[in-house]
């Protein structure tokens, strides 16, 4: 039973206000290669599918495969089998059309290869139009539908770490702990991960992005925890940063100085405001702090399908928040010889600033 489309505040399906974008492209299709977005546009999740969207009919390609599948998921779609690759298949499609036509995809998600291939099947009577971000742009702003689930997803992961918190301690290696987070975001109902979660302890913890190892985690030492839950199709990304033993003040300032900076992105997210005004904020309190040196990546980004989605919170992003965004916000300090500090929460933009999905505790945890 494919499910009914999903459709925004104004009753517009995801796949119309895709069109909506074809006369500022002078475009008279538009072939979606990117599974997210085909997920988002028609509710498809499968590994292998392209989806040509066009005035008056939108047709996914898939393989024979995803049959059974694709009935069941998709909307606003017709569904094509097909033989011989969903890529080839999509543009030969576009073959029998009179006239001259220009089709639009994304070029940096198609490789050299499939464009040339795009071209042959296709023919010289298509000529294909780059146009980078669009369905993107539309995903940015989550709907009614999309929000219930990324509340919930927030609260997932949120009761992971709570429930968590009572088994860190000294002992336990980075992988051991990671393997408890994700085993209990599957038993809480998530489908995995929303990226390989990082458990990274003492001198590691500086690294913004480590991996987990085999590690144990020791007395005396901050231990970052960055991990996310993907539920119904939407991700959740959480960080806390906890301390086992009893923290010297240097390192309780300095988890005060990242909450503070946090808390200042938090106050300056509102519609309208450009997303590199929110970075800015987190940097000039950390600034006041002395500490804005050792903070060496964007504030946050969106949110949703992907772990990372538009906006990013950064230096020169101009991107204008909007109402239903929904962003982290997670600045640190990374200090060689003292570790890493970060907090990371997910928020919604509202018409009356930011509202916290996640829910987690945020006091300085010393365990």
């Amino acid at each position: 039973m494919a499910y009914k489309s999903a459709e925004t505040s104004s009753g517009r399906s995801r796949i119309d206000r895709l069109r909506l974008s074809f006369s500022g492209l002078h475009a008279d299709a538009f072939l979606v290669t990117h599974l997210p977005n085909i997920q988002y546009l028609c509710g498809f999740t499968g590994s292998a599918g392209v989806l040509l969207v066009e005035p008056t009919r939108a047709t996914l390609f898939t393989d024979s495969r995803y049959t059974f599948q694709a009935r069941e998921e998709v909307f606003s779609a017709s569904v094509h089998i097909t033989k011989h690759g969903p890529l080839r298949a999509a543009a030969e499609d576009l073959q029998p059309r009179r006239g001259r036509l220009q089709a639009a995809y994304s070029p940096a998600q198609v490789t050299v290869a499939q464009k040339a291939a795009l071209s042959v099947a296709a023919g010289s009577r298509v000529r294909w139009v780059g146009a980078s971000g669009v369905v993107e742009r539309l995903r940015a702003i989550k709907d009614a539908g999309e929000l219930a689930i990324m509340r919930d997803a927030a609260r997932l992961i949120s009761d992971v770490f709570a429930e968590l918190v009572p088994q860190i301690e000294a002992g336990l290696t980075e992988l051991e702990l990671a393997a408890e987070i994700e085993y209990a975001i599957k038993q809480k109902g998530g489908s995995g991960p929303s990226f390989e979660t990082i458990v990274a302890s003492g001198a590691r913890s500086a690294w913004a992005h480590a991996r987990p190892t085999r590690k144990p985690l020791r007395k005396n030492e901050l231990v970052v925890l960055d991990h996310g839950a993907i539920l119904r199709g939407y991700c959740s990304d959480l960080t806390r940063t906890v301390f086992i033993g009893r923290a010297g003040d240097k390192v309780r300032r300095a988890y005060m100085a990242v909450l503070e900076a946090q808390e200042a992105a938090k106050a300056a997210i509102r519609p309208g405001v450009k997303a590199e005004v929110v970075d800015g904020a987190a940097r000039r309190a950390l600034k006041g702090h002395r500490l804005a040196q050792y903070f060496t990546h964007s504030t946050g980004h969106g949110l949703g399908i992907e772990v990372h989605e538009m906006p990013r919170l950064g230096r020169g992003d101009e991107t204008v928040l909007e109402e239903g965004m929904v962003v982290t916000v997670e600045p640190g300090v990374y200090i060689a010889g003292l570790g890493g500090i970060r907090i990371e929460d997910d928020v919604v933009v509202t018409s009356k600033g930011a509202v916290d999905l996640t829910s987690a505790s945020r006091e300085f945890l010393e365990l």
